[in-house]
């Protein structure tokens, strides 16, 4: 019973160790910078309407912790068991998907039905899991091929394809079109890196290039996403709502200049200009506060996440591995473009956090979820 114990630690003390220092090292960066973001955020305002200024501030550590525990529990099981869960696991994300759309479990927030409620406050969107749940499932089916062969045959192709419809189209009816977006651009990745003929590629490129334009004369997207979208081409066709936003988020980065006002002391932060500032335009908060310096050293360290997983990636020897990889780095790396560029007027405004930066609990576990199955790749493959 004592060896066995033993031997548990050792292997927990293995894994720990085993794990890419450069990724570690640059999450917990991040997740420090974003704490106090999003302190820096709420911290005045809350405490000038007679309201707890730690509120946002100890719900944030809390997601943080319990991100960082679902990371470490990930890396323990070895990822290739994961074939044997992935249809349960893919099952989980699609009734999440569906109990959202019930009227009366599903929470309405920005005009989309996207988030399931508990008592106490807490909140969990389930559209963010099923990135992960997507990502697993394609890998199970383009990675299972005969002995010898280097590409999935297109039926193969077609039912990965299927598995990532389905959630995809339930996402689509709440609307959600930011997360719709980030989940197509890993879908492709995950194509073109199985080995799959071009013309998948291609055809999926016209197809979600078709089916954004029909989603939107169609009506399925709602007039708050479209207004988010005219914005987008004309920052005063909605002047007092998404258009405001727009122009503040555009100030409030601009004001920062080289080395930023200090953290705590930006007056647009402080005066809750640009709303929603402690979730999808907390990097308003980094430019202003901590100025192009501070936000440069957060780019560097997505960066520093992303070069890494690609190395992980290159040296993965078994294709299951390789491909959650890539469709792991294609979800990070278009949603931190997406968000960041939204916020200087670069994307369209489509309501998506930053990784490991914007307050959200379902954000932060799905992300570092996404970090302790890089860092199995990683282990698994040395």
């Amino acid at each position: 019973m004592q060896t066995s114990k033993s031997s548990r630690r050792v292997e927990r003390k293995r894994v720990l160790l085993g794990t890419d220092p450069i990724i570690n090292v640059s999450v917990l960066l991040l997740t420090g910078i974003g704490i106090l973001l999003v302190y820096a955020a709420t911290r005045d305002w809350f405490a000038a309407n007679g309201q707890d200024p730690e509120y946002y501030l100890k719900r944030q550590l809390l997601n943080v912790i319990i991100g960082l525990a679902l990371a470490y529990g990930v890396t323990l099981i070895d990822y290739r068991l994961l074939r044997a869960y992935t249809p349960i696991i893919w099952g989980l994300g699609v009734l999440g998907l569906l109990l959202v759309l019930i009227p009366g479990v599903g929470s309405i927030v920005n005009g989309a039905r996207s988030w399931i409620s508990f008592p106490g406050g807490f909140q969990i969107q389930p559209a963010e899991i099923a990135k992960l749940t997507i990502i697993v499932g394609m890998a199970l089916i383009l990675a299972e091929r005969d002995a010898g062969a280097k590409h999935p045959t297109d039926r193969q192709v077609l039912y990965s394809l299927l598995v990532a419809a389905v959630p995809i189209l339930l996402i689509v009816a709440q609307p959600d079109l930011g997360t719709v977006l980030i989940i197509s651009a890993s879908v492709i990745a995950i194509i073109a890196t199985s080995g799959a003929k071009l013309r998948w590629v291609i055809g999926l490129i016209v197809l979600g290039i078709s089916g954004a334009y029909l989603a939107v004369v169609s009506g399925e997207v709602s007039e708050y996403q479209l207004n988010r979208l005219r914005s987008f081409v004309d920052p005063f066709a909605d002047p007092q709502a998404t258009g405001y936003q727009l122009r503040q988020a555009r100030i409030t980065i601009g004001s920062g200049g080289l080395f930023g006002k200090g953290l705590f002391e930006g007056p647009q932060t402080n005066g809750r200009f640009v709303p929603e500032q402690q979730t999808d335009f907390i990097f308003t908060v980094a430019g202003e506060e901590l100025g192009f310096l501070g936000s440069s050293l957060i780019l560097i360290l997505y960066l520093l996440i992303l070069m890494r997983a690609f190395a992980i990636a290159r040296r993965s020897n078994e294709i299951f591995g390789r491909i959650v990889t890539v469709g792991v780095i294609a979800w990070f790396s278009f949603q931190i473009f997406q968000n960041i560029g939204m916020t200087m007027g670069l994307m369209p405004m489509t309501g998506v956090p930053l990784p490991f930066l914007s307050y959200g609990g379902s954000s932060m576990f799905a992300n570092m979820i996404g970090i302790g199955l890089l860092q199995n790749v990683y282990q698994r493959s040395r």
